[in-house]
């Protein structure tokens, strides 16, 4: 990355450099964390930097700069401090058009950075500053990014005269960029102008639709869409652009004053894909006096949903008994196959309630983690048997916990690791058991106030 070092010193910079611990590695754990106290970090600069433009625009590249040399060491496979980083360009830009900076020079360096991009921290840059560029920056990033897209064109145009076949994935990212820029600017003739002289696609439909509906074209923004759904159907995969255009389609139908027809669209795409999203939709179409009807209708017809899709629209919906029906008839391994993203907030419903069916919940979530052999994940699924043990004794239910443990200790019996903190669970010591970080702290501060002497 060039250019990208401020010049003065200011007395914030020692206090990035701490934040970001250079010479630590940062494991997958505790990323989240790390990037909660750079967070913080980014408040305190804006706070005190509020009525300094110009000195915010220097610690935010100071910042960026930090992050860059950060890169090497730190595990995101979560991708949480990619997209922090990528938030302080935007706060760069922020600062920089507040501060009066040429906007000529602000678009320049903004291209190197995301030229030169060995992390991947600028991937969609583009989404990010077109939603805080002010117009004219709007205006000069456009000009510039156009001018790079010609020069390129006219240098596959001369590569393919010499007979080769030059793939330009430069070019490609430019028209990416193009696309959103264009977009923002509800320019459509630039936009229209750039999917004929590329390949026009599903995403791009959708956008000339948009644009057609913000600006009263009804009809012709109608035609855009079924125009891109005949492109989709053809696709080899489906795509979020499958969705965006049907839901543009009902949505311009229901202006059009053809509410009939939108609603029937609904309730196919509901039938297609039983779900919390999809009902969402088709309610808001329903009329308010028939919304009772359908919502039956459609809880009868997601029975034949995915056991997933089928538990988020019963929670989604507050059919807890319905939902505590389907976890009863559902069995154990078919539970262990689901995401803890699904079955954790069901089991969190149903432990006063439920108890029993809360605790077979808490039991499949710990399962699929050793199962899985994920032993990053051990301390979650030590958690997630104790929420079950605490269950099972609410529901009565004892020995159910005992069965779970036998059948821990001897499917999962060579797991070390995991295994001597499940046995302190058995013996009565979990997690919860046990004084937090900043509570021994205290008692051991507690202690030594009391007998030192100093």
């Amino acid at each position: 990355m060039k250019n990208l070092a401020p010049t003065k010193i200011d007395p914030l910079d020692g206090t990035i450099e701490e934040a970001l611990r250079p010479g630590t590695f940062i494991a997958y754990r505790a990323c989240s964390s790390f990037v909660d106290d750079l967070e913080q970090l980014v408040e305190k600069i804006t706070a005190e930097t509020k009525a300094d433009p110009a000195r915010a625009s220097q610690l935010w590249e100071t910042f960026l700069a930090g992050c860059l040399e950060k890169a090497e060491e730190i595990d995101d496979s979560s991708g949480m401090f990619g997209q922090f980083v990528e938030s302080l360009y935007g706060n760069w830009l922020q600062a920089r058009q507040a501060a009066g900076t040429d906007t000529v020079e602000t678009v320049s360096q903004l291209l190197s950075w995301m030229d030169d991009d060995p992390y991947g921290f600028c991937h969609h840059l583009e989404r990010e500053l077109v939603e805080v560029f002010d117009p004219g920056g709007l205006a000069e990033f456009a000009s510039q990014i156009r001018r790079c897209y010609e020069a390129a064109v006219s240098t596959k145009t001369s590569m393919r005269k010499l007979g080769v076949d030059h793939h330009n994935l430069r070019l490609r990212r430019l028209e990416e960029i193009l696309r959103v820029v264009y977009f923002k600017q509800a320019d459509l003739p630039a936009y229209l102008d750039l999917t004929e002289r590329t390949k026009l696609t599903a995403p791009d439909c959708h956008a000339i639709a948009t644009m057609l509906r913000s600006a009263g074209e009804l009809d012709q923004a109608l035609t855009w869409v079924e125009r891109g759904t005949a492109i989709e159907s053809k696709a080899a995969h489906s795509s979020m652009a499958e969705f965006d255009l049907e839901r543009l389609r009902r949505d311009l139908l229901a202006q059009l004053g053809r509410e009939n027809e939108a609603l029937d669209l609904a309730w196919q795409a509901f039938c297609r894909h039983p779900g919390s999203c999809t009902y969402e939709d088709l309610i808001e179409i329903v009329p308010e006096t028939e919304r009772s009807a359908w919502h039956e209708k459609a809880i009868q017809a997601a029975k034949e949903a995915d056991i997933r899709s089928h538990l988020e629209l019963l929670l989604k919906t507050g059919e807890f008994e319905r939902l505590a029906e389907l976890v009863r008839r559902t069995d154990d391994a078919a539970l262990e196959e689901l995401s803890h993203y699904s079955t954790q907030p069901v089991g969190e419903q149903l432990e006063k309630t439920h108890p029993d069916l809360a605790a077979r919940l808490w039991c499949a979530q710990g399962m699929r983690i050793l199962d899985a052999g994920k032993s990053k994940y051990y301390d979650a699924a030590v958690a997630n048997f104790e929420h079950a043990k605490q269950c099972f004794e609410m529901a009565g239910l004892s020995a159910n916990w005992t069965l779970m443990v036998n059948r821990v200790r001897t499917v999962h019996r060579r797991k070390l690791g995991f295994m001597s903190q499940f046995e302190e669970l058995v013996a009565g010591r979990g997690p919860s058991s046990k004084p937090s970080f900043l509570e021994r702290a205290r008692a051991k501060w507690g202690h030594q106030r009391k007998g030192g002497t100093m």
